[in-house]
């Protein structure tokens, strides 16, 4: 067992199935893990949430890959969820830490403890962007990318469009700079978010290239980098991210194999999806079964 690994313990006793584990990464950021292990699973797969979802919003979905065979980590970004420490004005962490820092350790975690099984990545909208900011990606045997866009305000979709400019220019920097923080739960925005998440993510909204056109080079490199084949599942009815979005993300991955899959709802039986409906249990057979499953399953 690596020396950066906490030993792992059940949360319940009666549960045998979900353990909670502690890493730190090569900075020294405490983050949390849930790890969901089976007998004899036949892959692993790591879920990576989105902008101010805890991991704890995906676990029906995890204990669902379970029950198909899978070993399921999922994980909350440093300065979220179970891996916040201390007050959060205080916390220095920026979004590209979560893939140089978090992705990494648990990729490497991943590794270690099954190494002879395909790892696999599920990215849920900022989840699918970090693929180009973790070093260690080319680990990873396939990936899918789910309600994942560039973010540029201009090209969000129309619900999100008319609201953008005023979280951008004005509820954003002006509850950082008075609260210290990005307080997303009170404003119904998002979550909650250390200060230089939000500023970064900020700047990168308001920019055509997004992440790679405000970091420069050495993200444009990070994701051309990215050799992992990638299935993008987006939503017709995604109300943040619009079609210009999903393609403008994916086109940064150079170098990897990218298959967009197109969803309308209706074709799967459904009223309505939208950007953070698909891991809610009501969607265990259209999206999960449907659609999750032969992703996974898929070999490339």
């Amino acid at each position: 067992m690596s020396a950066q690994e906490k030993l792992p313990r059940n949360l319940d006793p009666k549960d045998t199935d979900r353990l909670d584990v502690e890493l730190t990464t090569p900075g020294g950021h405490r983050i949390s893990l849930h790890l969901f292990e089976g007998d004899r699973p036949r892959a692993v797969v790591l879920v990576a949430g989105a902008m101010g979802v805890v991991q704890n919003c995906y676990e029906k979905f995890a204990r669902f890959l379970l029950e198909q065979g899978f070993a399921v980590i999922t994980f909350d970004y440093f300065g979220t969820g179970a891996s916040s420490q201390g007050h959060l004005k205080d916390c220095p962490v920026r979004v590209t830490d979560w893939g140089q820092e978090d992705g990494r350790a648990v990729i490497d975690f991943a590794r270690e403890r099954y190494p002879d099984l395909a790892l696999k990545w599920i990215g849920h909208s900022v989840g699918g962007q970090l693929l180009g900011m973790t070093p260690n990606v080319n680990d990873l045997d396939s990936a899918i990318t789910v309600a994942c866009g560039s973010g540029y305000w201009r090209e969000n979709s129309p619900p999100t469009k008319r609201i953008a400019w005023l979280l951008w220019y004005l509820v954003a920097p002006v509850s950082v700079r008075v609260l210290g923080y990005f307080p997303g739960k009170r404003l119904n925005m998002v979550g909650d978010l250390p200060p230089n998440v939000i500023r970064q993510w900020r700047r990168w909204c308001l920019h055509r290239d997004y992440a790679v056109g405000v970091e420069g080079v050495a993200l444009e490199e990070g994701f051309n980098r990215v050799r992992v084949p990638i299935t993008a599942i987006a939503f017709t009815d995604d109300e943040m991210m619009s079609r210009r979005n999903t393609e403008s993300i994916h086109s940064f991955f150079g170098k990897a194999p990218v298959t967009i899959q197109w969803i309308d709802p209706e074709a799967i039986g459904e009223d309505k999806v939208g950007h953070l409906g698909w891991f809610r249990e009501r969607y265990r057979e259209s999206v999960w079964r449907g659609l999750l499953l032969p992703a996974l399953k898929k070999s490339h």
